[in-house]
């Protein structure tokens, strides 16, 4: 059992549409026993309108969906938790990370083609399938200054999350 008094991160599970954010995020925070939020909640109604009719969101319309994911981050204080948000570009993980340094990112990676075949097979989610070349040329690749890893999305949601556990810092 974990040391009940050591600091658990929160850990940002993050990548392109697709890429099995939900599921590996939903996953592991059931495996390390802490809460669990989806990013895509926490999107005010108008950026679900503006995605559903094929449009990207510009920073603007991103500015209060990252508040509202870095005051959940800021709120589990060090009990831990697992969110799933995009993160593609640098200053939006610095956003996030803002009042929480302790932040782990977990970018779940894969080839273009894989991800663009789950997004095809996707039912019931208002990102469609066109927005995804927008997605691959936003991501910023994690940078050596941040804390985190990358994660192969290549197998079934069970190996992506047994890789990503050994991501994790210890």
């Amino acid at each position: 059992m974990a040391d009940p008094s050591a600091r658990l991160p929160v850990i940002v599970v993050m990548g392109v549409s697709g890429s099995g954010k939900s599921t590996v995020g939903g996953l592991l925070a059931e495996r390390l026993g802490v809460p669990y939020a989806e990013a895509d909640d926490f999107h005010p109604p108008a950026n679900i309108a503006k995605m559903s009719a094929g449009h990207p969101l510009d920073d603007t319309d991103r500015a209060p969906w990252l508040d509202a994911i870095a005051d959940w981050i800021v709120a589990r204080g060090d009990r831990g938790g697992v969110v799933s948000c995009s993160a593609l570009r640098r200053r939006y993980r610095d956003r996030l990370r803002r009042d929480t340094p302790h932040l782990f990112f977990l970018h779940l990676d894969g080839s273009h083609r894989l991800i663009a075949d789950r997004v095809a097979a996707r039912m019931q989610h208002f990102m469609p399938s066109g927005l995804l070349e927008s997605q691959f040329a936003t991501l910023e690749p994690l940078q050596p200054d941040e804390a985190g890893a990358v994660v192969s999305i290549d197998g079934g949601p069970q190996q992506i999350t047994e890789r990503a556990l050994a991501a994790l810092p210890h």
